[in-house]
C-alpha cells in the first residue's frame, strides 16, 4: 500500500505529457508579444509542477517531492536552453 507505483507513474506521465506541451502553447497564444518569452517560461514552469504533483500522487509517491523535482529539473533544462542560445546568438525575444 505504502510502495511507489512506477508503472502507473509512467503511463500518468505519458499522458500527461500531451497536455502538459499544449498548454505553454496555449498561453503563447493569450500573451502579448513583448511578454511571450518570460510568460511561456513561466506557465510552463507552472504546469510542469501541476502535472509533477499529479504524476507523483498516481504513482503514490508524495506529491510535494514530485512537484520539486520536476521544477528542479524544469529550470535546469530551461536554464540550458538558454544558455546554449545564448552561446550561438540566438534569441527568442
Amino acid at each position: 500500500m505504502t510502495r511507489a507505483r512506477p508503472i502507473q507513474a509512467a503511463l500518468t506521465s505519458a499522458g500527461t505529457f500531451a497536455v502538459g506541451a499544449a498548454m505553454p502553447l496555449l498561453a503563447a497564444t493569450v500573451l502579448p508579444l513583448d511578454r511571450l518569452a518570460v510568460g511561456v517560461s513561466v506557465f510552463a514552469l507552472l504546469f510542469l509542477m501541476l502535472l509533477g504533483g499529479i504524476g507523483a500522487r498516481a504513482g503514490g509517491a508524495p506529491a510535494v517531492r514530485g512537484i520539486m523535482r520536476v521544477a528542479f529539473w524544469g529550470v535546469l533544462a530551461m536554464a540550458a536552453t538558454y544558455a546554449i542560445g545564448s552561446l550561438f546568438g540566438t534569441s527568442v525575444a
